[in-house]
């Protein structure tokens, strides 16, 4: 039978970011994928319309049942969006399997997908204890209170920081700097720094690509992957992912999004 791993996130109704993704990366993976959903989200690439959050006892209930029912082996959060869905995961998160935190703030279009007071409650509850937090630069400096990085050595620093204030692995997701690679950095508790570095790919203009990520290691980790390896078959999963991704013209003009079935 093959591995089972839960996501606990928002619904994207053009299938590019959200539960939709994170299904598709669980199948490209060979796993079996849950879902719990926190959110409704009216969205297509580039613009997100309606924001309309589930009741926390509904995610309780999901999050719930999927796990008396299935053997669970990993779990990846996305979109929880308020104070109050947190505290739901946050209540839950020290029975749940290993656990990926893709905190996630701000759509690609830069619509708020967090509550503003929802950032502190991430780092107080749901942080401590995760086997990995997946933020990008734009979230890791929120939770630095605004600090610039522009670098990788900046990068270093600010997951060294992070592990040392939450316990928890971190993940800083470079993809944002520009320049010839794309970087990301993995700090781990005990000290360990991994670098992954990929081509960057230029011209493509997706969604998505921080949910796929965060699933795809999730999806490592069902497999039975140690952290680093997960995080290293991730990087090439999403890699080919956006070089190979899709095209179409319509009525909004071009419209992108990742390929999650890449050839990798």
């Amino acid at each position: 039978m093959p591995p089972v791993a839960l996501t606990i996130a928002g619904s994207d109704n053009s299938a590019g970011a959200g539960i939709q993704a994170d299904l598709k990366v669980f199948s490209a993976y060979g796993v079996y994928g849950l879902t719990a959903v926190t959110c409704v989200v009216a969205e297509v690439p580039g613009l997100v319309s309606i924001i309309q959050a589930l009741k926390p006892d509904m995610v309780r209930e999901q999050v719930q049942l999927s796990l008396a029912a299935f053997p669970v082996a990993a779990v990846k959060t996305g979109m929880l969006y308020s104070r109050s869905i947190i505290e739901v995961v946050a209540g839950m998160a020290p029975w749940l399997p290993p656990l990926v935190i893709d905190p996630v703030m701000v759509a690609s279009s830069g619509a708020a997908l967090l509550e503003p007071d929802a950032i502190a409650l991430y780092c107080e509850e749901l942080f401590p204890g995760a086997a990995l937090v997946t933020p990008n630069l734009a979230e890791a400096s929120a939770l630095l209170g605004g600090r610039t990085i522009t670098d990788v050595p900046a990068m270093r620093a600010a997951g060294a920081e992070l592990v040392a204030r939450h316990r928890a692995a971190f993940l800083i997701k470079g993809g944002h700097l520009g320049g010839e690679e794309a970087v990301d950095v993995l700090c781990l508790p005990d000290g360990e720094v991994h670098e992954y570095r990929a081509a960057f790919t230029r011209g493509v203009s997706t969604h998505g690509t921080g949910c796929a990520y965060s699933a795809a290691i999730t999806a490592g980790l069902a497999l039975g992957l140690q952290l680093p390896a997960a995080v290293s078959r991730a990087k090439r999963y999403i890699t080919d992912a956006v070089a190979q991704s899709f095209r179409w013209e319509g009525g909004r003009g071009t419209v992108e999004a990742l390929n999650h079935w890449p050839a990798f």
